[in-house]
């Protein structure tokens, strides 16, 4: 079956010719059915491949579709790699993508660019596929771009708004910035290694100085951090939210962001042979997770608020990577996709009921009108906040275990993070379902659950957020972490944890702590003193209106960045553009006009003088001729 792998890309790429071509004229029913049946079809084919594996001795296939770039110094066959990492984001790409291609039939079935959208939405698909399954660098850097390109297409897909079309821009050019560190570190492996297929690199990884391997690490960290949000390339993700709520779940759930995460896991070779590169990678995760926490709490858009909460949530996976605990950040990005998914598409239920209102000083009450959509979003704010024995409790957890074993001080910034955590995260779900509805009459009159293709996958991610934690069972509940064996192979060696039991139930009861903290603030001020988020800036203190401003990063980058780039490029057109090369080009031409405007008088017409012309000529051959 594994032989099979070429499969899972294409049937989104099948999907994706045949929406591009043939959507309009199919009718939205068939459009979004074959859109959606062929990501189930790649997620069948993948589940079988994860079943053949677990009987595999050797948990790694590399399968030779075709030979791609071959000269004397570069041979690059296009070759796909199965092994325990792949196959895991092989079922949360499709698994979770075939949930969100379904919940999008009903979600975007009244809009008129709807075989659009299922079109980029399997392309997406298929750049994810391609991005997981590539055996080496290159591969994996054409599916890097093309996630890249689809997020573009996505986030200004209702190109009609110029403020989302802005949006889909910073994405595209922020992004630009990490893929320029991801590239360099890419040729740096290939110059160093004299090859990029990852055997061949893990293989002779060593044989390169500590420098080099350092220079390897935080270039390529430098592209995750663009594809993941991280500081300081984060600030795309929020107005991300621009694009249609599916497509918030997708990048944010199963797909985009997630490719950081992935790309240090599979090069984690040179992490851990990099103490400094490891440090940074730990520093910037743990700064990203808290400050986005802080200003998740004082969002008002429900989409917003999810938005920071997914950059956090990156920073805690970044973390785990800095101290060296890989497969737990895989284990947090197996769980995260269940409740993220689960909580956007929540989200966008809300907003569908709403008649498209985000901001959550307009809401409330909900809970009576959208039962199904209250309560599985209710499991998914258990579930990140880190209620006990839900999903996000044991995989973060382990992160805040690891971290505690590795820097006490980034483990006190964490575990300030997931306090944060399930203060925003039940602000949110008590400002959207209970208290008073504070929305218009015409509003409440149309107050309805959605259909069932879209509650369907609410409940399936619910279930999914309920017991994902079971992948990744801690030693003290006499779990054997199948997640943690299973991705042994593909990880470079680490010391065991020295952790007790002991210690283990003390950090457990201290995250349950945090949880219980967070949630009663939250419950206290929103539920029982009936607080709400001022209606206006205006009415905002200072320090609020500064966080909710999310610290004025964007403005300063503005500030430093932007207005000086578009000064120097006005500078450049006017001077260099305009007064130098074009005055250049114009002088040439216009010494051409001028010399044919002279040359041009030689031409009298009088055949008399042309005769004499000729003679002069011949005169004057001779002459020279005999001077020489």
């Amino acid at each position: 079956m594994i032989k099979l792998i070429g499969l899972v890309p294409l049937f989104p790429l099948i999907g994706f010719i045949i929406n591009g071509f043939f959507g309009k004229k199919m009718g939205k029913g068939l459009s979004g059915t074959i859109a959606s049946l062929s990501i189930a079809a790649s997620f069948v084919v993948s589940l079988l491949i994860f079943m053949d594996l677990q009987k595999m001795p050797e948990k790694s296939v590399v399968v030779n579709l075709f030979s791609w770039i071959n000269s004397d110094t570069l041979k690059i066959p296009f070759s796909f790699l199965v092994d325990p990492l792949s196959s895991i984001f092989l079922l949360i790409i499709t698994g979770i993508g075939f949930l969100i291609h379904i919940y999008s039939i009903g979600y975007m079935h009244h809009d008129e660019g709807f075989a659009r959208f299922f079109t980029y939405l399997n392309l997406f698909i298929f750049f994810m596929l391609l991005l997981v399954l590539g055996n080496n660098y290159l591969i994996m850097f054409v599916g890097w771009e093309g996630v890249g390109l689809c997020s573009y297409l996505l986030i200004g897909f209702w190109f009609k708004n110029t403020e989302y079309n802005n949006a889909a821009k910073k994405a595209f050019v922020m992004n630009r910035i990490g893929d320029l560190g991801f590239l360099l570190g890419i040729i740096l492996i290939f110059f160093t290694y004299g090859t990029i297929t990852y055997g061949d690199v893990f293989e002779k990884a060593h044989t390169g100085s500590d420098t080099i391997m350092t220079a390897i690490a935080l270039l390529l960290f430098v592209g995750a951090m663009g594809k993941s949000a991280q500081i300081p390339l984060y600030t795309w993700l929020p107005d991300a939210m621009a694009g249609p709520t599916p497509v918030s779940a997708l990048i944010h759930a199963a797909t985009m962001v997630t490719a950081g995460i992935y790309m240090i896991v599979r090069s984690n070779i040179f992490y851990s042979s990099s103490e400094v590169a490891s440090e940074v990678v730990a520093i910037v995760g743990a700064l990203t997770a808290l400050m986005a926490a802080v200003i998740g709490c004082a969002q008002t858009d429900i989409k917003k608020v999810l938005a920071y909460s997914t950059v956090s949530q990156l920073g805690l996976m970044f973390l785990a990577l800095g101290v060296g605990a890989y497969s737990t950040a895989v284990f947090h990005v197996t769980t995260h996709a269940f409740f993220k998914a689960l909580l956007f598409l929540g989200a966008g239920s809300v907003i569908h009921a709403m008649s498209n209102e985000q901001d959550m000083r307009k809401m409330g009450g909900l809970r009576k009108a959208l039962p199904i959509t209250w309560l599985t979003m209710g499991i998914a704010t258990l579930a990140i906040s880190g209620f006990p024995l839900l999903s996000g409790f044991f995989s973060k957890d382990e992160i805040l275990a690891h971290v505690w074993e590795e820097n006490k001080i980034l483990w006190i910034v964490a575990t300030l993070t997931s306090l944060l955590t399930a203060f925003y995260m039940f602000r949110m779900f008590i400002l959207t379902f209970h208290t008073n509805f504070r929305g218009t009459a015409e509003q409440k009159h149309h107050l309805h659950e959605s259909p069932k293709s879209m509650t369907i996958p609410l409940i399936v991610l619910a279930i999914l957020s309920l017991a994902g934690g079971l992948l990744g069972l801690p030693e003290a509940f006499h779990g054997n972490n199948w997640i943690s064996g299973y991705l042994s192979p593909i990880i470079a060696h680490r010391s065991p944890s020295t952790l007790s039991h002991e210690t283990e139930y003390m950090l457990m009861g201290i995250a349950t702590l945090v949880f219980i903290c967070g949630a009663y603030t939250a419950y206290n001020v929103y539920q029982k003193s009936k607080v709400l988020p001022a209606a206006s800036e205006k009415d905002m203190r200072p320090s609020e209106r500064f966080i909710y401003h999310k610290f004025k990063v964007d403005e300063f980058y503005n500030a430093v960045i932007t207005r000086p780039l578009n000064g120097i490029s006005v500078a450049f057109h006017k001077f260099v553009e305009s007064d130098l090369i074009d005055g250049l080009v114009n002088g040439v031409g216009t010494m051409v006009k001028w010399l044919s405007g002279v040359i041009r008088q030689l031409q009298t017409g009088n055949i008399g003088f042309y005769i004499f012309s000729m003679v002069l000529g011949v005169v004057a051959i001779i002459f020279w001729s005999v001077l020489k």
